[in-house]
């Protein structure tokens, strides 16, 4: 018991939060990024843009079936052979919302998909162009449809995090490294710790997409 509360101190805790603040602001960064990525690369593989819509499609299933651990590794350790060095956070965020932004472009695509092909058709119809009827009329709908699927991806994000200790990024699970490289007999109530930390945080978003859901329906 006296390892657990010594594990629990103040300063540990502290530290541990400060860990959850840069999970959850590389998890915010990389999820507006790639909501904005992914949507248009999703919209563009809807369309079947002659040529460009079939190599967006063949660059988004190659990363989708790629680890996002490589990708973070290639982001820090090989873009630097092309002259380009980021710090361990902005990689972090760049390889994430790489990944992630194929992920989106094809829940994007999906929903889209999943709207009544006569919505544009009407729309059409009625004079709209199509980037317009898209905009307003078909991508509402859309991501009505889409928001579980959107929101499990994004909660998946927040845990993915936890890879980006592999560079020392200071996120949470890194800062859990520090606090049970003091001590081992730290390790469970560190674990435990963390484990409560990432399910606040999760099931929160959990709540927002089904109180969202509800609100929307």
């Amino acid at each position: 018991m006296q390892n657990w509360i010594d594990a629990y101190s103040w300063i540990n805790i502290r530290f541990l939060l400060q860990g959850l603040w840069i999970t959850i602001l590389i998890s915010v960064i990389s999820v507006i990024l790639s909501f904005i990525i992914g949507s248009v690369l999703g919209i563009i593989r809807y369309a079947k843009v002659p040529y460009l819509s079939k190599i967006v499609g063949f660059i988004i299933d190659v990363i989708r079936n790629l680890p996002l651990l490589l990708i973070i590794f290639f982001v820090y350790f090989g873009l630097p052979a092309f002259g380009f060095k980021p710090d361990t956070i902005p990689a972090a965020i760049l390889a994430m919302t790489v990944f992630e932004s194929m992920m989106i472009a094809e829940i994007i695509r999906s929903g889209i998909m999943a709207v009544d092909i006569g919505q544009m058709e009407a729309s059409r119809a009625m004079g709209m162009k199509m980037s317009q009827a898209m905009w307003h009329i078909v991508l509402p709908q859309a991501y009505k449809k889409m928001i579980p699927a959107l929101v499990s991806q994004f909660i998946s994000l927040i845990k993915d995090t936890s890879l980006a200790t592999i560079i020392v990024v200071p996120e949470l699970m890194q800062h859990g490294q520090v606090v049970y490289g003091q001590d081992p007999n730290y390790i469970i109530p560190v674990f435990v710790a963390m484990a409560i930390m990432y399910f606040v945080v999760c099931y929160a978003l959990s709540l927002l997409s089904k109180f969202i859901d509800r609100r929307m329906a």
